[in-house]
């Protein structure tokens, strides 16, 4: 046998058994967020259930900071040997680029692609008072009141904020921006009346309307929440603004590919289960079906999200650093 072929058997024999028997030890899951937060939640539910198909435990590491970015970082200059992953949301994988002006990772580029976890529409909402009956009577009143009125969100990056750059374009709204240092407290200003309006996963704003503290307007999906059954959607209420809010798993680029169709597979049969999708319907966040799933799906999900949000970002005027 040639000296060279000799070599590459050598070589492929010696890196078929690491994919072979992936993985032989605990997974790190990179959250980059605080625990309990959206990301958190979903991601370990689907943790669980993964752990158990892959035969070891994924272990959730929550590295929050800089909107997501410091963790992502981690993620992206990790080994790219499977055992460190992590899962970013649409503001790590798509928002980042255009508000973090010297952001070290590249969201198309820096990653191997597992898949998308989950979708959470977004819900529109506003503090108690707010007089317009309607979605269109609502924005009628946000045009006419516009810088008046103060649109609250989690910090520049978030979802909220995303969220609520995209709707105020759609409709040309200029309100005063406030920024929080989270869901939270932006949630609580709501309901006491201190801003005017926001637009947030309704995984976030469940508890609120139902519990009636605040009021909302509708949910920018194509069909109507099974959490939220009496809340129409955009469309029913004459307006084209659809928008959801999305997780994805990710691994460091280089990650061989064999061991991304495994963690794949794994997310995919987490997916499936009765109880995870039990517990979305209850979070108001929904699977990923069908040509959705999968590598190439992520993938193209993330270029053609990047490419939506960032003129948006861009005519705003609004960077993180």
């Amino acid at each position: 046998m040639p000296l060279l072929l000799a070599i590459g058997a050598v070589l492929a024999l010696m890196s078929a058994p690491a994919a072979a028997q992936y993985p032989a030890k605990p997974i790190t899951v990179i959250v980059p967020f605080a625990a309990g937060g959206p990301t958190d939640v979903v991601t370990r539910l689907i943790g669980d259930h993964m752990s158990r198909t892959l035969g070891q435990t994924l272990v959730v590491e929550d590295v929050g900071g800089a909107g997501g970015t410091i963790g992502m970082t981690r993620a992206a200059l990790a080994q790219p040997d499977g055992y460190t992953i992590a899962v970013g949301n649409m503001g790590t994988q798509s928002a980042a680029p255009a508000l973090y002006p010297n952001l070290k990772y590249d969201p198309a580029t820096s990653f191997a692609q597992v898949g998308i976890v989950n979708y959470t529409p977004q819900a529109i909402v506003a503090k108690k008072s707010t007089s317009a009956a309607t979605l269109k009577a609502f924005i009628y009143y946000l045009k006419a009141n516009d810088t008046r009125l103060n649109y609250g969100h989690a910090g520049v990056g978030s979802i909220s904020h995303v969220a609520g750059l995209l709707f105020n374009a759609e409709f040309s709204l200029k309100p005063n921006y406030v920024p929080y240092r989270g869901t939270g407290p932006a949630l609580q200003d709501l309901v006491a009346g201190q801003i005017d309006y926001m637009v947030d996963q309704s995984l976030n704003v469940i508890p609120q309307i139902k519990a009636g503290t605040v009021k909302v307007y509708a949910v920018a999906a194509p069909e109507r929440l099974a959490s939220l059954p009496d809340v129409p959607t955009t469309g029913e209420e004459g307006v084209d603004f659809i928008f959801s809010a999305w997780n994805a798993m990710v691994a460091p680029k280089g990650t061989p590919a064999e061991i991304v169709a495994k963690l794949a597979d794994a997310l995919g049969k987490a997916l499936d289960d009765p109880a995870v999708e039990a517990r979305y319907v209850e979070l108001g966040s929904s699977a990923p079906k069908g040509v959705e799933r999968g590598p190439a799906a992520l993938q193209k999900l993330v270029e053609s999200e990047i490419a939506r949000i960032t003129p948006v970002i861009k005519a705003a005027g609004v960077t993180a650093n």
